[in-house]
């Protein structure tokens, strides 16, 4: 069963199922889902109220009609720029708010991209923990273009595609495709069709409502916890204790004896 919410219909769909996966549908598909002051506003505070709802398992964040999101509306970037120093800038930390905010929220994110991500599109996508894209997506680190910068989403999308890529296209602003964007790593599969984009998402959902709603969540938080850092004793206690933490768990404990009972854990 799926249960709808709206957060004001002019911009996200929020649906619940019975699994515990939340979809986010940026419902904007006349402008191909383009930000907005509006939009990241909304998608903040939706993503905010979600990262609260310890029942959530899973979030997929996906676009109505036929693009993922085009990125910055344009009239909007034009405003914020023509604004003095403080409320411009102000306005560009909302963005990179809304970036953190995803970054961080404790269930793993899947970015459904169902077509044209440019821009901050890209950037949504390099900040999900997992992205399947259909095959005729189209990306672009499109800021150059119009002479700005993809100041906002580099941090999670160096993480994503590496300097040397980054390099490329950043610089260039050219479009490139799934393929590309699967050999990069800014994407993990390709989907041919509609059908199989679901199915792909799907597949991923399945082992994720599979595992330990708890142990998911903390698996994802030693993974912000260890990436880039040195292998140092400190490094080494942290990781035992949080190990040592979650196998004395109820979790842990019935997850260990399901596998010795061979029958399926509870959750």
């Amino acid at each position: 069963m799926i249960r709808h919410d709206i957060q004001r219909p002019e911009t996200i769909q929020v649906d619940h199922d019975d699994r515990g996966v939340v979809r986010l549908t940026l419902n904007r598909p006349e402008i191909r889902n383009a930000f907005d002051d509006v939009l990241i506003q909304d998608l903040t505070e939706t993503l905010e109220r979600i990262a609260g709802e310890e029942k959530a398992r899973a979030l997929v964040l996906t676009g109505a009609g036929a693009a993922f999101s085009a990125g910055a509306e344009i009239g909007w970037m034009k405003r914020a720029g023509g604004q003095r120093d403080h409320e411009n800038f102000q306005d560009a930390m909302k963005l990179a708010g809304l970036m953190k905010r995803l970054d961080t929220m404790p269930m793993p994110t899947i970015a459904r991209v169902n077509g044209a991500a440019l821009g901050g599109g890209v950037g949504l996508t390099a900040t999900c923990d997992m992205a399947i894209a259909a095959s005729d997506a189209v990306f672009a680190f499109s800021e150059v273009k119009l002479g700005i910068i993809p100041g906002a989403i580099s941090p999670y999308a160096l993480r994503a595609i590496g300097e040397r890529a980054a390099r490329r296209y950043f610089l260039t602003g050219e479009r490139f495709g799934a393929e590309e964007a699967l050999r990069i790593g800014l994407i993990h599969a390709v989907a041919e069709d509609e059908a199989a984009l679901d199915a792909a998402v799907d597949d991923l959902l399945g082992h994720i409502t599979g595992s330990g709603p708890r142990a998911v969540r903390a698996s994802k938080d030693l993974i912000s916890h260890v990436a880039g850092r040195k292998i140092d004793d400190l490094l080494v206690r942290d990781t035992a204790q949080r190990i040592a933490h979650q196998r004395a768990t109820g979790e842990a404990k019935e997850g260990l004896s399901a596998f010795l009972e061979k029958r399926r854990p509870t959750w």
